[in-house]
């Protein structure tokens, strides 16, 4: 098994930079960077000082229900190209640690995954906790805020040997 670290969904972006509402059914707010701090969870990188972003309520569920975390999050204001190094820890990713949690394919929190997890260690955490029957789909969130990072899949290794037959 690989893994791969994902962004918000192209969609979701492209529905904030055309003028859409965040989680809250409210207008994203817009600043200035004022240097590292502001990490984009679209391209996966922080934000440069000088640049506008826009903050937001986000919601990386597919609907409401207890478990569907909502928190703030940044995004460049201009549209930025969607990470694709997905099996690379993404450049944002520079704390000491953040949590790393399982969920469910109910999209729930699967109880006792939760970890504060040294950033080094992101990637083999994930694969362990990604081993699980019981879990689908693992978080990467702010040890000291508890704010949306970014998310990990697990890739099984013959998606990629099929792939590599087509083409």
């Amino acid at each position: 098994m690989t893994i791969s670290f994902k962004a918000m969904p192209a969609a979701d972006a492209e529905h904030l930079w055309n003028g859409g509402a965040d989680a809250y059914g409210r207008q994203p707010e817009t600043m200035t960077s004022d240097g590292p701090g502001y990490p984009c969870r679209h391209c996966l990188k922080n934000i440069d000082a000088g640049e506008e972003l826009l903050v937001l309520a986000y919601r990386p569920f597919p609907e409401l229900q207890p478990y569907a975390e909502t928190g703030p999050i940044f995004l460049h204001k201009q549209p930025c190209r969607r990470y694709a190094a997905e099996e690379v820890l993404p450049p944002m990713l520079a704390s000491t640690d953040y949590i790393v949690r399982g969920y469910g394919r109910d999209d729930r929190i699967v109880y006792g995954s939760g970890a504060v997890t040294p950033t080094e260690r992101i990637t083999s955490h994930a694969e362990e906790l990604l081993a699980r029957d019981d879990i689908a789909y693992v978080h990467v969130r702010s040890a000291r805020n508890n704010c949306y990072q970014c998310r990990i899949d697990k890739v099984e290794v013959r998606a990629f040997a099929d792939a590599a037959l087509a083409i």
